[in-house]
């Protein structure tokens, strides 16, 4: 498919299962933990400043934020898990938000799971990992942040972290870094197929 990545537009944010999306086109989502860099990584794939907002104060992310791509596809930005430090009523809602969408996925082509290229995987991002396996969902991991790991140390990185996430060969496992845009090319890549 070719898409014109310039031709991008915000579309909604929705609150509940009564304000998803459902024209069935395409849904690639990103979930990871609230400071894992999800609007940042929608921003550098789109060669973007600030479509998706970006915020100094991890879980500014409380909806499904949709960004319709070329009137073809779409990208969900979802709630960030395990940092913010919000009220456990609110973390409960974010919660049965992410599971309402994830029940809904028949258009949902792709999950970029995102973890932090610097840290091991937290229990949540495990937890994350399992439930796509489980329930088939098909995910790619994403470690941001490389631009903060060393040359030498990256390979090491990695390997801890598809360790950690009990990845075997067959899920893709990258490091990219959506600030200095390194590696972004690759993610380009799996999640538009350009």
């Amino acid at each position: 498919m070719s898409l014109n990545l310039h031709n991008v537009e915000f579309i909604k944010s929705a609150a509940g299962p009564s304000a998803f999306i459902r024209d069935g086109l395409d849904v690639v989502a990103f979930a990871g933990r609230s400071n894992a860099g999800k609007s940042s990584t929608i921003n550098a794939l789109l060669n973007r400043k600030s479509i998706a907002r970006v915020s100094e104060t991890p879980g500014k992310t409380n909806l499904v934020n949709y960004f319709l791509i070329d009137k073809k596809m779409y990208l969900a930005d979802l709630p960030g898990y395990g940092f913010a430090k919000v009220s456990k009523a609110t973390k409960a809602e974010w919660q049965a938000l992410m599971e309402s969408f994830f029940a809904e996925r028949e258009n949902l082509s792709l999950c970029v799971l995102l973890v932090d290229a610097r840290h091991k995987p937290t229990a949540d991002d495990i937890m994350m990992c399992d439930y796509f396996r489980l329930t088939g969902i098909p995910f790619v991991v994403a470690a941001n942040k490389s631009d903060k790991v060393k040359k030498k140390a990256i390979e090491g990185q990695l390997e801890m972290i598809r360790e950690t996430l009990h990845l075997d060969e067959s899920v893709t496992l990258i490091h990219y870094s959506a600030r200095t845009k390194e590696g972004i090319d690759r993610l380009k890549k799996i999640v538009f197929g350009i």
